[in-house]
């Protein structure tokens, strides 16, 4: 559940051979191995064993400390992006032809275990499909980074996030004990999400399950990391069935009227002059005004509670959008292909 601007940025990230480094020598992860002994009953020896060969992981590091990025050369041409149109290149990575000729694909393949999740937990399966083509591409792109030298960097080198490492390291290790795999053995993103999902570890214990009853809540799995993203949804609150977003019309090329992004809600009587754009939209609950940030345009959305617990994934209008919008045109080819699901 990452944000796509650092996904950006690591395209830039200086490629570096990693360096094994003994953390237990350090003050701060000795604090962290004492308080999982103590509270958690950990073996002092595993940890140290854990510990004592990390490999150092640069590239995840620079994304939270600039002092570890690459310094540009001498003379390069550092590309500048224009004012506007920030929707129209984030729109033009996530939402290609072939990310949704996949998902269509995908949510095909798996038409029986997504059929059960939705009688389940009432989340349509192309809303779960989309966070899969965009998380993981599918299964495609899980993430190549160790998991365990990820974390213990982040949270013992300096950096911005340190506290935060340091709650998914605890929960990492907890994980791996609870669901008995090395952790030494898990890859996944830059910062470490695991998964077809990208599951921060923290996130296993409240919202994985073991759909396929195979004894293990593994986001690994099909099965399991289908129902977990909708039982992520629907404990944040899904609506079966509701509205997610609706474009909008507004006087004028340019929207500053009001306060637009996910945390401030409307009431529809308050906001005069910013209609459904194509016919009406029965939906009395309060909306959030989204903001698409066009060239030549500002192109604005009403969301309604369930676009908001698509942000609870992934604290971004932008992504939320993106899913939503990926998951329509998945539903729409699917149906093209395939009829109803």
């Amino acid at each position: 559940m990452l944000k796509f601007s650092k996904i950006i940025l690591m395209t830039i990230l200086l490629s570096i051979t990693t360096q094994a480094k003994d953390y237990t020598k350090q003050k701060n992860t000795q604090a962290f191995i004492n308080m999982m002994v103590q509270r958690y009953h950990f073996k002092r020896s595993y940890l140290n064993g854990l510990f004592k060969d990390i490999k150092f992981q640069r590239k995840a590091l620079a994304i939270f400390n600039p002092a570890y990025r690459k310094k540009p050369k001498k003379g390069a041409k550092i590309r500048h992006y224009p004012k506007h149109g920030s929707w129209d290149r984030y729109e033009k990575i996530l939402l290609g032809e072939t990310r949704v000729k996949k998902g269509v694909e995908y949510m095909h393949k798996h038409r029986k275990i997504f059929k059960k999740v939705y009688e389940k937990y009432g989340v349509e399966p192309e809303y779960i499909t989309a966070i899969i083509g965009v998380e993981s591409y599918y299964g495609h792109n899980r993430g190549k980074f160790p998991v365990l030298d990820v974390l213990t960097t982040l949270a013992f080198e300096k950096n911005r996030r340190m506290k935060y490492f340091q709650y998914e390291l605890k929960h990492f290790l907890l994980l791996s004990k609870r669901e008995k795999f090395n952790p030494k053995n898990v890859k996944g993103s830059y910062a470490g999400a695991i998964g077809l999902g990208q599951f921060m570890p923290s996130t296993y214990k409240s919202f994985a399950v073991d759909f396929n009853r195979d004894g293990k809540r593994s986001m690994q799995t099909t099965a399991d990391a289908i129902a977990g993203i909708a039982n992520y949804f629907k404990k944040h609150g899904w609506e079966k069935g509701g509205h997610v977003a609706v474009r909008v019309s507004y006087k004028g090329n340019r929207f500053n009227a009001k306060k637009t992004g996910y945390k401030h809600k409307y009431s529809r009587v308050h906001l005069k002059g910013i209609v459904p754009k194509y016919g009406k939209w029965i939906y009395n609950k309060k909306v959030r005004l989204i903001k698409l940030d066009r060239y030549k345009y500002d192109e604005l959305w009403y969301g309604a509670k369930n676009f908001f617990v698509i942000t609870r994934y992934n604290h971004s209008s932008y992504y939320a959008m993106a899913i939503h919008q990926l998951a329509q045109r998945i539903k729409k080819a699917y149906r093209k292909k395939y009829g109803s699901y």
